[in-house]
């Protein structure tokens, strides 16, 4: 496989209320009308660059989260690069013109770039998850794409770190030499910390929610039929109905009206 080409990018519209070529504005969110390859050699012409770039692949859940915190929206709208993470965003780009437009799915975008990464000799880091899902996540990621070079690897506490530990926890990630930082802490938590640190981690800081648990293997993925089907928020519900229920009862319906006003009001 050849190295993915250098190429031009669109940039968001910081005000996150115009369009232009390349970017779509849903709801308040820039979001980009990119692909899997688009946005890969994107992400890779980056990690050339000693300077911090911030991509995030948004859903439905990170539209929805905008929406009820201003705070939110501007992390979104301060990105480099936010890429259609679910079908029912994808379909409302579609109904505002992108008839092309593909999902740009979180965890195969990751296996995009670290196809990439390992062909291109661009060491990467993985910041999240649970120590063992760390250590299988390196290893089979390792076999999967010989010659990856994992500089770092980190498992941060579930609470919030103190001024000390999180001065030590960036200048590893800097010591790393890492030039891609994998940031798996699920939204809108992984989009905050990259966004708190973008001043201070000089390399592309990609948010992927959970691909980390997906490729390391401790959690099934929705099949593809229901993917494609804008369906994969219930194959997680049935895993995790617990944990769950109570957002897609939320999440989804807001979403719906979120859209169906975006759509009105581009027509009106």
């Amino acid at each position: 496989m050849s190295e993915p080409a250098q190429m031009e990018w669109f940039p968001l519209k910081k005000g996150g209320g115009n369009e232009s070529a390349g970017v779509c504005v849903v709801a308040g969110v820039p979001v980009h009308t990119t692909g899997y390859a688009q946005a890969t050699a994107q992400v890779m012409a980056w990690a050339r660059d000693d300077r911090a770039r911030c991509v995030y692949a948004t859903s439905a859940h990170g539209i929805v989260e905008a929406n009820d915190h201003p705070d939110f929206k501007g992390i979104l709208q301060r990105a480099d690069l936010v890429t259609p993470d679910g079908m029912p965003l994808v379909w409302v780009l579609r109904m505002k013109g992108y008839r092309d437009q593909e999902r740009v799915y979180g965890p195969t975008l990751m296996l995009g770039v670290l196809a990439a990464a390992a062909q291109a000799g661009i060491p990467v880091g993985f910041l999240g998850g649970r120590p063992e899902v760390l250590a299988a996540l390196t290893a089979r990621m390792r076999t999967r794409f010989p010659g990856l070079q994992v500089v770092y690897a980190f498992s941060p506490p579930f609470r919030p770190l103190t001024a000390a530990e999180d001065e030590q926890m960036v200048a590893a990630i800097r010591a790393s030499g890492a030039r891609i930082l994998f940031v798996g802490l699920g939204c809108p938590t992984q989009e905050r910390w990259i966004d708190a640190h973008r001043e201070r981690v000089p390399m592309v800081m990609l948010a992927v929610g959970a691909a980390f648990d997906f490729h390391a293997g401790v959690r099934r993925q929705a099949p593809a039929w229901m993917q494609q089907r804008g369906l994969e928020w219930l194959f997680r519900l049935l895993q995790e109905p617990g944990r769950l229920w109570k957002r897609y009862l939320y999440v989804n319906p807001r979403f719906i009206l979120l859209a169906i006003g975006d759509l009105l009001n581009k027509k009106s």
